[in-house]
């Protein structure tokens, strides 16, 4: 689905407000990207930390953490290395996605005495293959929360607003994206046959050159039930 500008700035600023605390930078061997929270169910085991599967695997990964995301003020970390998460990254390379559940994420902030304040994406909007199947070539509109690069190397929260495209089973985003974005969420709203209008995340975004393919939720769900630490 295609919209006006006006719309289109309406859905950035209120997917920022719903879930702009699911999104943290990640960084590893010279590489940034984004990764985010998702809960795929009420019960809190099944809530992942999900990025690129290229991004992640090498030494010296690191999540970057906003105050925003924490609780109390001034008690967590700036950044939180990998190597002391147990269990660490699953990769699924075959998919593009890793996921890092996030039983030990937590058990690493109560160790700190601080706790997790995140907004993670909720299973109930996380795109199926209908919804994947109602995109067409025709572009929409599509609205990706990553944590960008600036110059002096500081990682501000921003929403791309890009546009979306299926070409037969692959989703790409058209334009090739600034450092960072890799790994993550992408938006899109599509038209309900009851004439409202839905919010959806897609996938996330994967490696490209002058654009990007998107791991759609499918996919995705796919690989969420896995054993940690399998390839």
């Amino acid at each position: 689905m295609l919209l006006d500008s006006d719309a289109e700035s309406d859905v950035a600023y209120e997917l920022c407000q719903v879930v702009g605390r699911a999104i943290l930078p990640y960084r590893s061997s010279g590489a940034f990207g984004t990764a985010f929270f998702f809960q795929g169910g009420d019960d809190p085991v099944g809530e992942s930390l999900l990025t690129a599967a290229d991004l992640v695997g090498g030494s010296g990964g690191e999540l970057g953490l906003r105050s925003s995301v924490t609780e109390p003020v001034g008690v967590a970390p700036a950044v939180i290395s990998e190597a002391e998460i147990v269990p660490g990254w699953a990769r699924f390379p075959g998919d593009g996605v890793a996921v890092l559940p996030t039983a030990g994420l937590h058990r690493h902030a109560g160790d700190g005495g601080w706790r997790w304040r995140v907004q993670p994406v909720p299973a109930g909007i996380a795109a199926g293959p209908e919804v994947v199947a109602r995109l067409g070539a025709d572009a929409g509109s599509a609205f990706v929360l990553a944590h960008g690069v600036r110059d002096d190397l500081s990682r501000p929260l921003e929403v791309a607003i890009e546009r979306v495209v299926r070409d037969g089973d692959a989703v790409l985003i058209t334009t090739e994206l600034p450092p960072g974005y890799v790994g993550a969420p992408v938006f899109i709203v599509q038209a309900e046959p009851t004439g409202e209008v839905s919010p959806y995340c897609l996938g996330l975004v994967l490696p490209g050159i002058g654009g990007h393919p998107v791991a759609t939720f499918d996919r995705i769900r796919a690989v969420l039930p896995a054993t940690p630490g399998d390839v």
